[in-house]
């Protein structure tokens, strides 16, 4: 058994590797490659479905075709992935381009035609395959820094063409552009005791001592525990390039010599991304940011990745016994870091119990689950959690708290709020908030229908209604009214809304609707000078921007403007 796990895990390594072309796909960059991101890292409510490569800190770097094939897609966002060009290719494989400043040549013609004819900027397009053909190499954008990003660099990603899975971008050879001798980093290994387990004489995750070892491993102290238990890394990893800290991209644990959980990062489907709240302690992460990686899972979840025995990785230490789990950490490269942890059984009492939630309110998490008190209910279908807990619900005047964000959520819910307290004008302002612990209130799209409020949400956390009748702001650094700007290139201002939240922007000159760009980071919103609509002389600009629930601000200013 023991030799058959591990020529399955050596096959998927090999056929992972040998099945992508090695040299198809060139380097999107002109420069040499640096990481400020590799493929699988840990991040916010998803791992990471590329490489991001940094770009000298600077926007404005050119950006190529990574081989032959056409675009295929183009979404452009303030959010997310920002400005984002996908190219399919002749043999299966679509490529993925984000956070770009902007498109070039007929391909910037294309999106500005359509951001046009639909008076929108934030725009999603497929273009046939005849429209927009492009060779390997071909300079198709600009890097840039939009969207969500936090620094200028080029999000880049293959993907399955047919499925939409994600590859590893090492698999298509670009593992040559590397240099990484470093092994992964083990910061820290915890012990979890399950199911009212005593570890160390806890009840509650204890962090583990460990010792380096002459040949490089480390040995942790011995765990003492009399029934169920798990255990959880943390780990980073640096290669030889650049400074940047990256993720791992390969965890094996063994039990007495057999695999018992493990998992790689080679290819996934989006539809799995959020499983990364599954496989870390998702409440260490919200109370320290700590993202601790399970080796075990006390309810199987649908991450395929995940290769596990028949207990899920959770060890059952039972008396005269003597157990060696032992965990490997690798890269890509093979550098790998090995621990081993040695366990016996022991009947100690806890010297620190285990944190209880008491509650009316238990959710089993494969089963539909309502509760209502008051005016308040709150719905989950079966699979919004991942585990059985003991949920915190509370109705206190207008607020409902259901539980706390340590507690990740897989799937939308729903709130519901009765009230009379708004009259029939008021209520298309009205929405349901979730209250951050500051008082701040954050936008739901929410349904109204006589008194009944209804939301679909995905985090725990207080929520109550909100009526918002303030109007979005709008304003210029340096106002032009009556100037002349024949030399400037562009038109900026700002808008911001502090209740609901700003749903759209539309700006007109000389009563021609004009594309405004609109940085969510910055809240600005710019209009580069083209010759189209401008007069000679005087021009008039207005600019209309609505928030979630309807409210409007108009902003309108003259100036003067030379074509000539």
């Amino acid at each position: 058994m023991r030799f058959f796990l591990f020529f399955l895990l050596i096959s998927r390594v090999v056929i992972a590797q040998n099945t992508y072309p090695k040299d198809y796909f060139q380097s999107p960059l002109d420069i040499p490659m640096q990481l400020s991101g590799n493929f699988g890292e840990l991040r916010p409510n998803h791992f990471h479905a590329g490489f991001d490569f940094k770009t000298l800190q600077r926007e404005g770097l050119e950006v190529h075709a990574a081989a032959d094939g056409y675009i295929s897609r183009i979404k452009i966002s303030p959010f997310g992935n920002g400005k984002a060009i996908y190219i399919n290719h002749p043999n299966g494989i679509t490529t993925v381009y984000c956070h770009l400043q902007k498109a070039v040549g007929i391909i910037d013609d294309y999106i500005k035609n359509a951001q046009y004819k639909a008076q929108s900027f934030e725009i999603e397009l497929f273009p046939k395959a005849n429209e927009l053909e492009v060779k390997k190499g071909q300079l198709i954008a600009l890097s840039g820094n939009t969207g969500s990003s936090e620094g200028p660099h080029l999000h880049f990603e293959f993907r399955d063409t047919k499925t939409e899975k994600v590859i590893n971008p090492m698999f298509f050879g670009f593992d040559k552009n590397f240099k990484d001798t470093k092994k992964p980093i083990v910061s820290a290994v915890y012990v979890y005791p399950l199911d009212g387990t005593v570890a160390n004489k806890s009840k509650q995750p204890l962090l583990l001592n460990l010792r380096l070892q002459a040949d490089g491993s480390y040995l942790a102290n011995k765990v003492l525990a009399n029934g169920a238990i798990g255990f959880g890394i943390t780990a980073v990893d640096y290669d030889n390039i650049s400074m940047n800290r990256n993720g791992v991209y390969k965890v094996q644990s063994y039990l007495n010599g057999k695999a018992v959980f493990g998992y790689q990062f080679d290819t996934y489907g989006f539809d799995e991304m959020r499983y990364v709240n599954a496989l870390i302690d998702y409440g260490r992460y919200k109370r320290t940011s700590q993202r601790v990686q399970k080796l075990f899972m006390k309810t199987p979840f649908g991450l395929s990745i995940i290769k596990t025995d028949e207990d899920n990785g959770i060890i059952k230490v039972l008396p005269n016994l003597n157990l060696s789990y032992r965990v490997e950490v690798a890269d890509y490269f093979g550098n790998t870091t090995m621990i081993t942890i040695p366990i016996a059984f022991d009947a100690a009492s806890p010297v620190v119990e285990q944190e209880k939630v008491v509650s009316s309110y238990f959710v089993k998490a494969k089963k539909d689950n309502i509760f209502s008190k008051d005016n308040m209910t709150a719905t989950f279908p079966a699979g919004t959690f991942y585990d059985d807990f003991a949920m915190n619900f509370v109705v206190n005047g207008n607020v409902l708290t259901v539980h706390d964000d340590s507690v990740p959520v897989h799937s939308s819910f729903e709130i519901a709020i009765e009230s009379d307290k708004y009259s029939d004008d008021q209520k298309s302002k009205v929405y349901i908030a979730n209250l951050s612990s500051s008082g701040k209130l954050g936008y739901n799209s929410t349904a109204v229908k006589g008194n009944l409020y209804t939301t679909k949400v995905r985090t725990l956390g207080k929520y109550t209604l909100a009526m918002d009748t303030t109007a979005p702001t709008i304003s210029m650094a340096k106002p032009i009214e009556g100037c002349w700007i024949t030399n400037e290139k562009s038109i900026q201002l700002s808008i911001a809304d502090s209740g609901s939240g700003i749903k759209s922007y539309n700006g007109y000159l000389n009563g021609n609707w004009i594309l405004f760009e609109y940085d969510a980071k910055t809240r600005k919103i710019t209009y580069q000078f083209t010759n189209e609509f401008v007069a000679e002389g005087k021009n008039e600009l207005k600019v209309v921007v609505t928030d979630q629930v309807g409210n409007s601000s108009v902003f309108e200013t003259g100036f003067f403007r030379s074509q000539k």
